[in-house]
């Protein structure tokens, strides 16, 4: 999910285009600006909010749904990519606002139900992307001065085929709090976490290394000689070989026997390592101040808020979107959470074992006919079989 300017193209991340805008929601007692949210209750009334882009020709197609197994039809329908192989690209604007001084909360559920196999300025790109074995992480990217800037911390997303709840929460005091179904999965200092800043200490240029400082933890073993019989050549004719008779040297050139991998060749030889008795560690550069690096309070804030949008690359489509919110209260958050996927997830996972229990009683049903129809014709086969050889044999009746 990214916020800002536009959404950022992902493989299966949400981009969520920031300019937030204020529609000030409250939940329970505690009172928070909401600056977006969408639950798509109100069945085909999401289009009129929800815009595709036009930016190409061949984007796929969204399509409201609550998937193959769900918690609640209605409450868990949401924004699912409907074609395989497809960009994706559709956005929602709100009022515009500023986060300045004030903590921001980005929050949705995503549901890769499906298997997975595995541009445009923005300025945070959060959410899940699943492309192959390796990657299956969270994405958190900021952008700072016109540059992105990807968190440094790996963050695992979940690939159960489930929905699930991310939020991203960053605060005035320039920590931010990363969180997969209400619970912590990071969290850490802007500034330490995402490079957006010089460092605050650098190696001091003034200063050299000693020269006789060794830092070498291995050095090679005097004591180890090399065998006489370890030169060998890596490769060596084939002296088995025979010219063949319609060589024509006029054509190929003069022939020579063919050069074969040599099996006693064992390769370069290098002494063998042993501890260095002068071995006196990493040497430590000193360091001091960075000139360069100059503090800034100001990375967790951005102006003009307005808009949200998913802007992703798909393989294979089915993932739904559901439950945006935007706001400033992280209770308020949490809450809504536990209002929405919370009360949805058991019964959406009741659904699915539910349909798989069932499918694995049909296919049982099927091996079964399958093969009382395999046995019945076996068994057809061998009474004509006996017919056959009762009608060729010569043995009397009583016999039989």
């Amino acid at each position: 999910m990214a916020a800002g300017p536009r959404a950022r193209r992902g493989s299966s991340a949400v981009g969520i285009v920031l300019r937030l805008g204020l529609l000030g929601a409250v939940l329970g007692t505690a009172r928070a600006a909401v600056y977006f949210r969408e639950q798509f209750l109100d069945g085909a009334g999401w289009q009129k909010r929800w815009v595709s882009s036009e930016s190409r020709p061949d984007l796929g197609t969204f399509q409201l749904s609550a998937g193959k197994f769900y918690g609640d039809p209605v409450r868990d329908r949401g924004l699912q990519t409907s074609e395989n192989s497809k960009f994706y690209a559709i956005s929602s604007r709100f009022k515009p606002f500023s986060n300045r001084g004030k903590t921001l909360v980005i929050q949705y559920t995503v549901k890769h139900e499906q298997k997975i196999d595995c541009a445009s300025p923005y300025y945070i790109m959060f959410g899940p992307d699943i492309c192959g074995s390796e990657t299956k992480k969270v994405h958190v990217i900021l952008n700072y001065k016109n540059k992105l800037h990807p968190i440094k911390k790996p963050i695992r997303c979940k690939v159960d085929g489930y929905t699930h709840l991310y939020t991203l929460i960053i605060r005035p005091d320039q920590t931010y709090e990363v969180k997969i179904d209400n619970e912590v999965a990071a969290l850490g200092n802007l500034e330490d976490d995402l490079d957006f800043l010089p460092p605050r200490k650098i190696n001091d240029p003034a200063v050299k290394k000693p020269s006789d400082w060794d830092d070498r933890a291995h050095i090679d073993d005097p004591n180890d000689i090399k065998p006489e019989d370890w030169d060998e050549p890596e490769y060596v004719m084939d002296t088995s070989d025979e010219k063949p008779e319609d060589w024509d040297h006029t054509v190929h050139g003069e022939w020579s026997y063919p050069m074969v991998k040599n099996p006693l060749y064992k390769g370069e030889w290098k002494p063998r390592q042993i501890e260095n008795p002068n071995y006196r560690g990493v040497w430590p550069h000193p360091q001091i101040d960075n000139p360069h690096y100059s503090p800034d309070c100001s990375i967790y804030s951005y102006e003009n808020i307005g808009a949200i949008g998913l802007d992703i690359w798909q393989v294979r489509a089915g993932t739904i979107f559901d439950n945006f919110l935007i706001t400033d209260d992280e209770d308020y958050a949490e809450d809504f959470g536990d209002e929405t996927w919370g009360e949805t997830k058991d019964p959406e996972k009741e659904m699915n074992i539910r349909q798989a229990e069932e499918e694995q009683q049909r296919q049982r049903v099927m091996e079964e006919e399958n093969f009382e129809q395999w046995f019945k014709k076996k068994r057809e086969g061998k009474r004509e079989s006996q017919k056959d050889r009762i009608m060729k044999s010569p043995v009397e009746k009583e016999e039989l």
